[in-house]
């Protein structure tokens, strides 16, 4: 049995990354693939509680906590359900993944890309995706979304300052460049059906 495809969705908050993953699903679906769409952090309950965590916590953590919560949720979602459902045969779709460490505890929270990658190599034995999405928006257009979707209220984590989010679009499009084999950079600021076209179109599908 071949292994299956692992592919994520990375970016800034409110750039439509769970959208897609959720369509990109249902495309590989309508083709018969077997499909395991998940979330970080969450994915399994043990990473699901750690997500709360994160998101809700009792009260703000410093990069370096965070760094550890992340890794931790992270270690749990590859060992019982990433890895397994790839080793099967199955494609995984993920709504985040390490690179959104490196970009918010990192770019954000001002660690070291370095010591990042130590934490997913002891936590998660340095598995990266075969192919990662980086969907890109403007930040008004961003904006604009989170307050239609969310009504003024957000989790910790996306209610942050401006500069953060800054420095965390900066370090999104850094790993982007960095390591152009693995990203596909997406213009998400169109439509969601042109979006997602063009992640279907980029897959060869």
């Amino acid at each position: 049995m071949s292994l299956g495809r692992f592919i994520a969705f990375e970016g800034g908050e409110g750039v439509g990354k769970s959208t897609q993953a959720r369509l990109l699903a249902e495309a590989l679906r309508q083709r018969g693939i077997e499909v395991l769409l998940t979330r970080e952090p969450g994915g399994t309950p043990g990473a699901e509680a750690i997500r709360k965590l994160l998101l809700e916590p009792p009260e703000s953590w410093s990069p370096a906590a965070e760094a550890l919560l992340f890794a931790a949720a992270r270690a749990d979602h590859v060992a019982r359900a990433i890895r397994p459902a790839l080793e099967s045969g199955q494609w995984v779709v993920c709504d985040r993944f390490v690179d959104s460490s490196r970009a918010y505890q990192g770019g954000g929270g001002g660690l070291a890309d370095a010591d990042v990658l130590e934490l997913h190599r002891v936590g998660s034995g340095g598995m990266l995706p075969d192919l990662t999405f980086l969907l890109e928006v403007g930040s008004d257009e961003a904006s604009s979304r989170l307050a239609r979707r969310d009504g003024g209220a957000t989790d910790a984590i996306g209610g942050r300052g401006d500069a953060y989010h800054t420095n965390v679009a900066a370090a999104f499009a850094r790993l982007a460049e960095a390591e152009p084999e693995r990203f596909v950079r997406i213009d998400g600021g169109g439509d969601v059906e042109t979006t997602h076209r063009r992640i279907v179109e980029a897959l060869g599908l």
